[in-house]
């Protein structure tokens, strides 16, 4: 070993980039490889997303249309062969109330509640929801049960 074959040990360097932009005589000087004008020759470019070099972007290009309601209310639809399957598991004997469906996860407490008219209801229930489907409070007072309006 001497001088001339000093060398790192293995994997202890990895930068294998030529430096840019240190003098003419490292042939990347002047430019530094960036070309001439233009915006990728500044310092400080970044491309925004979507930019197409000028041209229109695709996402105003498309045309828009259709609007969404910001009064819209969304419910949370529970049907009566859920309230029935509830019955039938004893986690209700004869009151359905916002409380109940919260701890039955069958809604979150943020939530607005609506009973929908799937299946048939067989027991006598009095359940408390902030909206009801005709059918589904038919049913309910058809079984002899009531439907409370929150």
């Amino acid at each position: 070993m001497n001088l001339s074959n000093l060398q790192p040990a293995e994997g202890s360097t990895h930068n294998q980039n030529k430096r840019v932009g240190r003098g003419e005589g490292s042939g990347k000087g002047g430019t530094s490889a960036r070309g001439h004008k233009g915006a990728k020759s500044r310092s400080g470019y970044s491309r925004k997303i979507g930019f197409e070099g000028g041209q229109m972007p695709l996402q105003r290009r498309v045309p828009k249309f259709g609007f969404k309601n910001i009064n819209r209310v969304e419910y949370q639809g529970i049907n009566l062969d859920t309230l029935q399957a509830l019955v039938d598991n004893n986690v209700v004997t004869d009151t359905v109330d916002f409380a109940t469906i919260v701890s039955s996860r069958l809604a979150t407490k943020n939530e607005v509640v609506k009973i929908l008219g799937r299946g048939e209801l067989k027991a006598k229930l009095k359940v408390s929801a902030h909206k009801f489907t005709a059918s589904a409070k038919a049913a309910i007072e058809a079984a002899g049960g009531e439907a409370v309006e929150l």
